[in-house]
């Protein structure tokens, strides 16, 4: 089982804290995070507003097809979404921040615009911006203790996120079927650390160990899920490793939501590298290289790089690109 690691104890003791924080990025590149100090009554509005919208019809959903929109936002149908050029059996909702459009915008500079709201269910909207402040306040905690950890300053990463963070939230559905299995494909995140909350009593998620074997991490009530992203690992040198993960598609019947909230720095920020203490750099693995699949040091690249091949009709739809290679998703 992967660690389960309390951020109430980065007060009582901050030096085991850390350290558990570092070794849990070295070794597993996921663990759970309970004591966020998010209140379990935030949990349950945002779990309810995710299963009243995915209730309603699909003409209501498509209001918001992320078809109309160039910036990869709102409602991608069932079957909208790449991962390694096999289609992901789920349906979902984009959101990242509302910010004016960037006239004559090229490459990733495409991605900043506004958001698609629906109209229904109520309160949707307020629901979920509360819960992307709350989820950014729980990743700038968990940066600063990671700096520290390594040997850093706290507000190492701090100026990366000062200006115009491109934070994403997905609100995701897996509806159960039998012909397919990939609820989403083999991936890494491209960003720096994504916060995950699934509903309980559900399963589908599958971490890859150093090993190369999968384990499955289902859902902890009231934890997040945590796992780092590339650029983390390009942070890092390598010591700490974005973790390929997986989910399985439900079984017919049954069905999954989850909210992975994405903590990613502005589109044009470069993570700072962290210059390791001697004894954690001779543990470091060097940044996996893969040819299908690059890993850049500015944010904005790495995520023009997922979204257009995760969705390849908005892409040539909106910017004419007909993407290569393998979809690397969030």
């Amino acid at each position: 089982m992967l660690p389960i690691l309390d951020l109430a104890d980065a007060a009582t003791d901050p030096d085991t804290f850390r350290t558990a924080l570092r070794e849990a990025a070295h070794q597993h590149g996921f663990f759970y995070l309970v004591g966020h100090g998010i209140p379990a009554d935030r949990i349950d509005t945002v779990l309810r507003s995710a299963r009243e919208f995915f209730a309603l019809p699909d003409e209501q959903k498509n209001t918001i097809s992320q078809l109309e929109s160039p910036q990869f936002r709102g409602h991608s149908r069932l079957g909208g979404e790449l991962t390694n050029g096999r289609v992901d059996w789920r349906e979902q909702i984009d959101i990242g921040p509302d910010r004016p459009v960037i006239d004559d915008a090229e490459g990733y500079w495409n991605l900043q615009g506004p958001n698609l709201w629906p109209q229904e269910p109520a309160g949707f909207r307020e629901a979920f911006e509360s819960w992307i402040d709350a989820c950014g306040e729980v990743g700038v905690r968990l940066l600063r203790l990671w700096a520290q950890s390594l040997g850093a300053p706290a507000d190492h990463f701090d100026a990366a996120f000062a200006d115009r963070p491109a934070t994403l939230l997905k609100v995701v559905r897996y509806p159960g079927t039998a012909d397919s299995e990939q609820g989403v494909g083999a991936h890494k995140d491209s960003g720096v650390l994504t916060l995950l909350l699934v509903e309980p009593r559900s399963a589908g998620l599958q971490v890859e160990t150093l090993d190369g074997d999968w384990i499955d991490a289902p859902p902890l009530e009231g934890a997040f899920i945590v796992n780092i992203g590339e650029l983390l690992e390009v942070a890092t040198g390598g010591y700490l490793r974005a973790t390929r993960h997986r989910v399985l598609a439900p079984a017919p019947g049954t069905d999954r939501v989850s909210i992975p909230f994405f903590f990613n720095p502005a589109l044009d920020a470069r993570i700072p590298i962290i210059d390791l203490p001697a004894e954690l750099a001779a543990l470091s693995r060097g940044v996996e290289t893969d040819p299908d699949n690059p890993i850049f040091n500015t944010y904005g690249e790495n995520a023009w790089k997922s979204r257009t091949r995760a969705h390849p009709d908005v892409a040539e739809r909106h910017h004419g690109i007909v993407p290569a290679g393998p979809a690397s998703t969030y």
